[in-house]
């Protein structure tokens, strides 16, 4: 069983992007990192109200992926 999604962690950083921390996860759920990463620009757009002199974003797997586990017998 499959459920990994990522999700677009916005974070705020001191100048020259020192001491990034998260401030917010955005809602919306991504398939792929790549449909992840193609939306980090609105993302970024969206939270300009943070009090930091950088503000970048980050892909963030969520979710457990059952395949490929070790200990795991996939025969039945």
């Amino acid at each position: 069983m499959n459920s990994v999604f990522y999700v677009i962690a916005i974070m705020g950083c001191g100048d020259g992007q020192a001491q990034c921390a998260q401030q917010r996860v955005e809602t919306a759920r991504y398939a792929s990192a790549a449909q992840c990463q193609a939306a980090m620009p609105a993302a970024l757009m969206r939270n300009t109200d943070l009090d930091f002199p950088t503000i970048t974003a980050a892909c963030r797997q969520i979710g457990t992926s059952m395949a490929g586990r070790p200990g795991r017998d996939r025969r039945g």
